[in-house]
């Protein structure tokens, strides 16, 4: 399995096959609004336009499932991304990343890639990066500053 086996609907519901992502180097981030880590959507956005021509991408996927950090509706929170950091990288409708109702996509990601509470995710931000056959190569805390991801997603790239 890899994550071309995945579907997702993105913002507006669109569902949308991750082998369109098929070939590409990928970062997934489960995100919210109201958090701490919030201001990472600048770094995330920086990095998108610095290597998507190479083929490249960022899939954010909004979660409210930490103290109800991300509490809007998919078309507000596709507006704050926009406004305050000009994400122009694909938002997906809002998900659960944990528990029985965890989209399975998220439930693959935790299984290829454990943190330190096992597979759950800990916290907005967490981050995954696939390599272009779709594989998970690694998990990054939520703490962990997009810009220290660079090195790897060169590599793949």
């Amino acid at each position: 399995m890899n994550i071309y086996d995945f579907k997702a609907n993105k913002m507006y519901g669109q569902e949308v096959s991750m082998e369109e992502y098929k070939g590409k180097v990928v970062v997934i981030v489960n995100t919210a609004s109201k958090c701490g880590f919030t201001p990472q959507f600048k770094e995330l956005e920086e990095m998108y336009k610095e290597y998507k021509e190479q083929g490249f991408e960022i899939l954010g996927f909004p979660c409210n499932q930490f103290k109800s950090q991300d509490p809007a509706s998919n078309e507000e929170i596709n507006n704050f991304c926009q406004l305050n950091y000009g994400v122009t990288f694909t938002m997906f409708e809002k998900i659960d990343v944990n528990g029985e109702d965890a989209h399975p996509l998220y439930k693959f990601l935790q299984n290829e890639a454990k943190g330190i509470l096992g597979g759950k995710i800990k916290w907005n931000f967490t981050k995954f990066l696939i390599n272009r056959d779709g594989e998970v190569i690694e998990r990054y805390a939520p703490a962990t500053a997009p810009i220290k991801m660079k090195k790897d997603i060169e590599k793949l790239l």
